[in-house]
């Protein structure tokens, strides 16, 4: 066999997306039917296969046992942050808040992955209307708030987040990106994939509906916009069928 020549053609690098689509999402035991609910929405509408993981405390304690904080209105606030460890720092990884509603196709949303940047938000500029937000928790105000509640994380350039670092960084620091080296690292998504129920007026092209505010499991918001979509999600979650014997 004639050797290979410095010459010769180098295969093209493969540039396909990945056959399973990574997703990780906040699973919070104050709502737990908020994340079977989410994932449902999800498989019903995507048209590739996904694989989800449930970031949930007591799974990740062999490597992150932060105590929390008084500020934080859900479980996975920090954890949130140990997606790309948990991808091995390889890939494009999915995270989403539990809170949320699929409406669309999230395939669409992985194409939207964009090498440039290490991480893709919807990055939303208004101030929450509430003081108060579901199970009485404080809605804190902060510059970049919910642009972290749906990252498309590229992994490799997310090396920072380290376990070490998610344990012991501030929350300003997690969530307003200053891991990041500069700010232009940060991509934009469109809103449609992070609409924030409550906050922005009813969109029948919103992808994902997220129930910021508190989601339709919740009293007080079960006349929230896409409630009836949510609670029909859920019946089929909950449904089973089979032959009588």
């Amino acid at each position: 066999m004639d050797d290979v020549t410095a010459d010769a053609p180098r295969p093209e690098p493969d540039v396909s997306p990945p056959p399973v689509l990574d997703i990780c999402i906040g699973y919070d035991s104050h709502e737990v039917v908020a994340y079977h609910v989410l994932c449902q929405s999800i498989v019903e509408h995507s048209s590739r296969p996904v694989r989800f993981t449930p970031l949930n405390l007591a799974s990740l304690k062999p490597v992150f046992d932060r105590a929390p904080v008084g500020v934080q209105s859900t479980e996975f606030s920090f954890s949130r942050f140990l997606t790309p460890y948990l991808a091995g720092y390889a890939g494009w990884s999915l995270f989403m808040d539990c809170d949320m509603l699929m409406r669309g196709d999230v395939a669409e949303l992985f194409a939207l992955a964009d090498e440039q940047f290490a991480v893709m938000v919807c990055q939303h500029d208004y101030a929450p209307r509430d003081e108060v937000k579901f199970l009485d928790r404080v809605q804190t105000r902060y510059a970049k708030k919910n642009w972290s509640s749906v990252m498309l994380l590229n992994n490799a350039r997310c090396r920072a987040l380290t376990p070490s670092y998610v344990q012991t960084a501030s929350g300003l620091d997690l969530h307003q990106f200053r891991w990041l080296a500069d700010e232009a690292e940060i991509g934009a998504l469109p809103l449609e994939w992070n609409w924030l129920v409550g906050e922005y007026d009813y969109s029948p092209g919103a992808r994902l509906a997220h129930f910021t505010r508190g989601g339709p499991y919740f009293a007080g918001y079960e006349d929230s916009d896409y409630a009836d979509e949510w609670r029909a999600t859920l019946a089929r979650t909950a449904a089973a069928t089979g032959r009588k014997t």
